[in-house]
């Protein structure tokens, strides 16, 4: 799939400023104004954060009743109930609350609560108000969730049921009736920084009654494992606050984790030191596949548990419930790819919408993320429950997939979503016409070009650049993510002097030479690309930087994004 390259400039002035107050390369000062580090203080701040520069947590709209709240249950001797959504956003929240909670109030008063995603759906259901009143809890704290669901906290208020809500979700005009609110996205929240997780919302009410109750710094701060889990698998940005929860808290996960992330790591077999690619990757899969294949409690037992022999028994569990995720994932995407390449119809489209009654609904969401790496265009993917079709739908960047599938609200019987992501349920004769209103509503609304993917390249540099002292400040941008992504970078006109196919011929390894410098680059899924090679023409390699180890030697190569023939060639 042929890419838009697009080279970021940084403003000239910011960036040679920069370059006299740090001493560093121009393309390194380029990347550091692109994400907003702009001055030595700034630069300073990125490269050495500091727990210190944590926000005061009372900043918070709402924390002072929030605390008191919980303090007073203690005090008075009442029940708590923690609930969280099913993914590793919530469960992660559920199980820092909870384990906090165990350490400063009496267990037996203490409970978890997810709910299951199949029978009650996402966030506060009525069966967890129910099950709250009916084993006499007083208080339910709810994490990465709860700011929506105005009229299920107004009925478990009827009930004489108190509700803290801590969540980072948008929050619509109307506010549920809590007695705390934590979410820095309300209005009237002067907190400084608006992109917490929800596991960071609740760490920050940790954070308050810790210091309220006169406890040291460490007492939450050995939560921050669990924190950097939430934070990389809910995709939220890397910079500010989360950036430096993710840096301290992936030291704690590589140094002192909990017995069930010691667990998770041990199963994947990964002897080097744990990054956010790791988190997202191999952690969040495995934590995400007991929500989508069964029931996500174990997960949060995991998290709690201090024995590492049972804390182990959950993660193989997870373990367990992610290969057969894995499985049905690749089976359906390969049944959907069959769908589209053998209907012209269907590849002549500007969307994708497959449906089979037999597919797994846990994995749906997946399966319209893998269709898009090979068709790139909105997709919905749909199967059947008990009588209603329900599915999820993936957008391309610069979509608003929301608003298309809101166009077609005729055909659905409810839906809800974002910019990026939604989901939706229909009659099973609906689909069809589901589908033609989607592909008309699309096809006339998104700009052609947002349907050819967009890579986007941080700066120019030549091979010579390449060395350990510019990699090792590369290295020390992580962690990575959102707002604040691995650097890529573009070299022009080198020729490649080697190339072979690898790895059941997907993938290419070749040597690239440039300014009398030779480096060996990694292609993956790049063989159809393998032509140009043998062309001898000279090249431009878009491409990040990482470090191979071979034979007990480790030396930088270039993990190439994308190639083409260099532009003087094309002219």
């Amino acid at each position: 799939m042929e890419k838009r390259w697009k080279i970021i400039e940084a403003d000239y002035n910011k960036v040679t400023a920069l370059k006299n107050s740090l001493s560093i390369s121009v393309p390194l000062c380029n990347i550091l104004v692109q994400r907003g580090i702009d001055t030595f203080q700034k630069a300073k701040d990125y490269f050495r954060p500091q727990l210190s520069q944590l926000h005061d947590p009372f900043l918070m709209k709402d924390m002072e009743t929030a605390v008191e709240r919980i303090l007073l249950a203690i005090n008075n001797n009442q029940k708590i109930l923690v609930f969280g959504d099913y993914d590793v956003d919530g469960t992660t929240s559920v199980a820092t609350m909870y384990r906090f909670l165990k350490k400063i109030y009496t267990e037996k008063n203490i409970d978890f609560y997810i709910p299951h995603r199949y029978k009650e759906g996402y966030g506060i259901s009525k069966q967890g108000i129910d099950f709250a009143k009916e084993n006499n809890f007083d208080l339910i704290v709810s994490l990465d969730c709860g700011i929506k669901s105005v009229e299920l906290i107004g009925y478990a208020r009827r009930l004489d049921l108190d509700f803290i809500v801590c969540d980072h979700h948008l929050p619509d005009d109307e506010l549920p009736p809590a007695i705390a609110i934590l979410n820095p996205k309300q209005k009237g929240c002067n907190y400084p920084y608006k992109e917490l997780c929800g596991c960071g919302v609740g760490f920050k009410l940790i954070m308050a009654l810790s210091q309220r109750l006169g406890l040291h710094e460490n007492e939450y701060l050995c939560y921050l494992d669990l924190v950097v889990t939430a934070i990389g698998a809910d995709i939220v940005p890397i910079t500010g606050e989360n950036r430096i929860l993710a840096f301290y808290g992936l030291q704690r996960l590589n140094t002192d984790p909990c017995p069930g992330i010691k667990a998770l790591i041990e199963l994947s077999n990964v002897e080097k030191k744990f990054s956010i690619n790791n988190v997202v990757f191999i952690i969040a899969p495995r934590v995400n596949a007991a929500g989508r294949m069964d029931d996500a409690t174990k997960a949060v037992r995991m998290f709690i548990e201090d024995d590492y022999a049972k804390a182990k028994e959950y993660a193989e569990m997870l373990h367990t419930d992610n290969t057969n995720r894995k499985d049905a994932d690749s089976t359906i995407t390969e049944e959907a790819l069959a769908m589209i390449e053998n209907d012209p119809e269907m590849l002549s489209r500007k969307t994708t919408v497959v449906f089979q009654s037999h597919w797994h609904k846990g994995v749906v969401g997946i399966v319209a993320s893998r269709l898009i790496e090979n068709y790139y265009r909105p997709t919905v993917v749909l199967t059947l429950g008990e009588s209603v079709v329900g599915g999820s739908a993936r957008s391309v960047p610069g979509f608003n997939l929301y608003e298309a599938i809101h166009a077609c609200r005729e055909h659905l019987i409810g839906y809800g979503g974002h910019f990026a992501a939604a989901g939706m349920s229909m009659y099973p004769e609906n689909v069809e016409a589901f589908s033609k209103k989607f592909e008309e509503v699309v096809a006339t609304t998104i700009d052609p070009y947002l349907l050819i993917p967009e890579l986007i390249i941080n700066a120019e540099i030549s091979l010579k650049n390449v060395n350990k002292g510019f990699y090792k400040i590369v290295e020390q941008m992580e962690p990575y993510g959102p707002e604040n992504l691995r650097p890529v970078f573009i070299t022009k006109n080198v020729t490649s002097t080697s190339w072979t196919k690898v790895v059941k011929e997907n993938h290419i390894r070749f040597v690239v030479k440039n300014d009398n410098i030779t480096l060996t680059g990694i292609g993956f899924n790049l063989a159809e690309k393998f032509n140009l090679l043998q062309l001898n023409e000279p090249l431009d390699i878009v491409y990040t930087i990482d470090e191979n180890e071979w034979n007990g030697q480790t030396n930088l190569q270039l993990k190439v994004i994308d190639f083409r023939l260099s532009e003087s060639v094309e002219a």
